[in-house]
């Protein structure tokens, strides 16, 4: 069983990271990044492309991972795969020992730094959860039996502050029927919208890390308001961190992302939270720091 599956369902608090490979071969600060956090996180996600730009892939930079001590989440896509290349990822996380998956349909490739590559999307969300879910029951997806067989604890993603909540809601339902155990939040800021959302979904047959991605200037906090769907950064936090001085934004961002952490955990809003630093890992710790983690 994997740790971030065993420390969620025994109603632990989880704490994940997330990791991107860099464009290149030399990973050698993201393993620096990762050694310190071996004992300190339940498992680190590894995008596959994030935001459709190619990079090293996350079923390599998993294994690396792997292999330094720190549990891996692999991220699958349907935008750059079918399903026949989708079910070899999986069963090559398989045989790597890699027993976490976060499924996602992907960014348009119009988005990234190859806009002229074309999109596959032969498998959203739900259709690789199902995909995963076959696999392990020892079958590919005509029927073909394995010979041997992955295992996965299955997670998706989640947007609270979307509107109509309510869509966000049904994705949600879909993707536990197909087979997600955990979700992971886009990043969250606001706590009065934690609570509504905890209230919506208690109920439901699923664990919910928050995201949290701390911020880096007042510029930063209005872009991702005003471009970034889902997000919302109240103005109190912006004026905060526009208060503490451009030498301190950095060191601020960190000291208000862990404070809303114990925030999120003292009021058992969510059931772990997942740190997203966005190019700045080695600031992990701190955070952990900040929050008491």
């Amino acid at each position: 069983m994997s740790l971030l599956r065993e420390t969620l369902e025994s109603g632990k608090f989880a704490v994940t990271t997330e990791m991107a490979p860099p464009k290149g071969t030399d990973l050698s600060h993201l393993i620096e990044c990762a050694k310190p956090l071996v004992g300190r996180v339940h498992a680190a996600n590894v995008t596959d492309f994030q935001s459709a730009v190619m990079r090293t892939t996350s079923l390599a930079t998993c294994k690396l991972l792997k292999d330094v001590g720190l549990e891996p989440v692999i991220q699958m896509t349907g935008r750059d795969r079918n399903r026949i290349a989708i079910q070899g990822e999986m069963l090559s996380a398989g045989v790597f020992g890699i027993n976490n998956m976060l499924a996602l349909t992907g960014d348009h490739t119009v988005v990234g730094d190859h806009p002229q590559a074309k999109g596959v999307f032969d498998l959203d969300a739900v259709g690789i959860l199902q995909t995963a879910e076959t696999l392990m029951k020892g079958t590919d997806l005509v029927g073909n039996a394995l010979k041997g067989s992955p295992e996965f604890f299955l997670g998706a993603s989640v947007t609270p502050e979307y509107a109509p909540i309510e869509v966000q809601l049904l994705k949600m339902q879909k993707k536990i029927n197909a087979g997600a155990k955990f979700f992971q939040t886009q990043a969250v800021y606001d706590i009065e919208h934690m609570r509504e959302f905890r209230k919506l979904t208690r109920d439901m047959d699923c664990k919910v890390l928050a995201g949290i991605v701390p911020l880096k200037s007042p510029g930063m906090a209005k872009f991702m308001t005003a471009n970034v769907p889902g997000i919302f950064v109240p103005d109190d936090q912006i004026e905060r961190l526009r208060a503490a001085g451009k030498e301190n934004w950095v060191s601020e961002g960190i000291k208000m992302a862990g404070e809303f952490i114990r925030q999120l955990k003292e009021e058992d809003l969510c059931d772990g939270v997942h740190i997203m630093a966005i190019g700045a890992e080695e600031n992990v710790p701190a955070i952990l720091d900040a929050a008491g983690l």
